[in-house]
This record gives structure tokens, sequence and C-alpha cells, in this order.
């Protein structure tokens, strides 16, 4: 990660979940908190968000899925984002995440879980931690 560039987050709604108000309030609290941001929309294939990420060269990926169906999109997406050497992006999702999935998803390669009850501040506030971390793991 480059400190003489923002911190970029592709946030994508992947499957065929149509609820974005919740995304775009938080893409909203990432670009106020400085980060370069760039959101999907809606009904994203696992294809379409490795290849966004990719192009735009993100170094967050971020999933935000209220549909229930966080398990299956994300065992896809690990195999897509190991495919496209994508596996040095933090990986974070958002969205009704049963605590009893977090161990599961953790263990898939999902670096951070935010459930509906996250305030935008603690997602900013972790976002930024996370990708200080990493960068100064690249930089060591």
């Amino acid at each position: 990660m480059s400190k003489t560039r923002k911190i970029r987050i592709l946030l994508a709604k992947p499957g065929l979940d149509g609820h974005d108000v919740g995304a775009k309030v938080v893409a909203r609290a990432l670009i106020d908190a400085g980060f370069d941001v760039r959101y999907t929309g809606l009904r994203q294939s696992g294809e379409d968000i490795v290849n966004a990420a990719r192009d735009f060269d993100a170094d967050v990926i971020a999933l935000s899925i209220l549909s229930g169906s966080h398990m299956p999109i994300c065992e896809r997406l690990k195999g897509l984002i190991d495919a496209y050497q994508l596996t040095d992006r933090l990986w974070v999702v958002g969205g009704n995440i049963p605590a009893a999935d977090h161990a599961a998803l953790r263990e898939i390669g999902v670096d951070a879980i935010y459930n509906t009850s996250s305030s935008l501040a603690e997602i900013v506030a972790a976002i930024k931690e996370k990708t200080s971390e990493q960068a100064g793991q690249d930089n060591g």
C-alpha cells in the first residue's frame, strides 16, 4: 500500500440482495474519513467484484450482505480472490452476519466482520487501523 495515495476501498453488494441504503451510508462515511471509495452497486457477481478490485487496485474489498447468503458468497469469492492473486487485500464483510458464522468466515479468509449494529465510527477506525497494519507489514 503506497502512503502517497488514499486507501482504496471497493464496496460491493454481491448476490441478489437489493438493499443498498446501508452500503451507501457506509461508503459516504468512508469517503468523509478520507478513503477513496468505489461502490459497485447492486447484484454483483464474484467475478464482477474481483475484476473491479483488481482494476481499481483496491486495498480493501468490502462486501455488504443482508440476504443471509454470506457463507456461500464468501466461499465463492475466496476462490476468486485466490485465483486473481488478491490475497494481500484487506477483506471485510458487513450486514446481517450471525455471530455463529464469524469463525467460519474468518477461516475462509475474511479479515473483519461488521454487523448492522456496528457504528460508522467503529468501521472507519477499524479499517484505518487494519490498513495501517498492512502497510507496516508491506514496508517491513
